[in-house]
């Protein structure tokens, strides 16, 4: 009888035992998970602010859907160095309506980058919100050629969106560009802007680390939400990536991973704010496929 008692209990106890840690793994399972909308692997258990780019995380992330982009010109008639409005609308992915409820990302609705075909323009700018939810810019294209705009921005419940669109400006096309590799250090605004990869030869698909240096980096600020902000851009302009620091707390020393998509010469772009004045460096890397 003892036996068979102790047996029951001991069963019992085991039985209880795996209750407590079923509910347990069905408690832990009901927590929320907060996510980083612009870096998804930065996690927590709580809310906060993303380490990395200072987003404010968020519980869990929807499903990554892109949105619709439209942009007009006006005038449609573009004429080199005169003043045109950009119009963009934002139009959701199910029914073609337009969006009008936006998230802050780094202090503005709407990041916008302009890169015309030979690389030798670049605006890093903020189109402002009307009231019937469309954003517009005033911009004048320097020159013929075509133009990429970034459009970055994030609709509210949805993920972070990046979407490049064309402009054409009439006239002679500008000479192909050569973009060979740059890393010799840059005169900005006022300071040196220093920059080295690893690895030295940065290849497709694989993780580049890129730093750069500063000097002076006394009286260095956020700019727009970021110790830096950085647009890379293939030399065809097929490709464009707008990113920030994984490392930086506003000394001499700034750090970025990128991904390169393809075997293409980037030139990338990196801003930094020192005593109110905006720094921008431009370095040419190429990226060779993986052997």
């Amino acid at each position: 009888m003892r036996a068979g008692l102790c047996g029951h209990i001991m069963a019992s106890m085991r039985w209880a035992v795996c209750v407590v840690l079923l509910l347990g793994g069905i408690l832990l399972a009901q927590d929320k998970v907060y996510v980083c909308p612009m870096d998804p692997d930065v996690r927590a258990n709580k809310e906060g602010v993303c380490p990395r780019c200072g987003m404010k995380l968020v519980a869990g992330l929807p499903d990554p859907v892109e949105y619709q982009l439209d942009l007009s010109v006006n005038p449609r008639r573009i004429v080199p160095s005169q003043k045109v409005t950009l119009d963009f609308v934002v139009r959701d992915p199910w029914k073609n309506r337009p969006v009008t409820n936006f998230q802050i990302v780094h202090e503005k609705l709407f990041h916008m980058f302009v890169v015309s075909q030979d690389l030798k323009f670049f605006v890093h700018d903020h189109p402002h919100l009307e009231d019937g939810g469309n954003f517009v810019y005033d911009i004048a294209f320097p020159k013929p050629g075509m133009y990429r705009v970034l459009g970055d921005f994030y609709p509210d419940g949805a993920t972070p969106q990046l979407i490049a669109k064309s402009v054409i400006v009439p006239g002679p096309a500008p000479a192909p560009v050569k973009v060979q590799r740059d890393y010799s250090a840059k005169d900005a605004g006022n300071m040196q802007v220093s920059m080295t990869t690893d690895p030295p030869q940065p290849l497709t698909g694989q993780r580049t680390l890129i730093y750069f240096k500063l000097n002076p980096a006394d009286g260095l600020e956020k700019y727009i939400g970021a110790w830096a902000h950085m647009l890379a851009a293939s030399d065809d302009l097929i490709d464009m990536i707008h990113t920030h620091p994984i490392i930086a707390d506003g000394g001499p020393q700034v750090e970025f991973s990128l991904v390169f998509p393809r075997a293409r010469t980037y030139r990338v772009w990196v801003q930094f704010q020192r005593k109110g004045v905006v720094n921008t460096a431009h370095f040419d890397i190429p990226v060779t496929e993986l052997q």
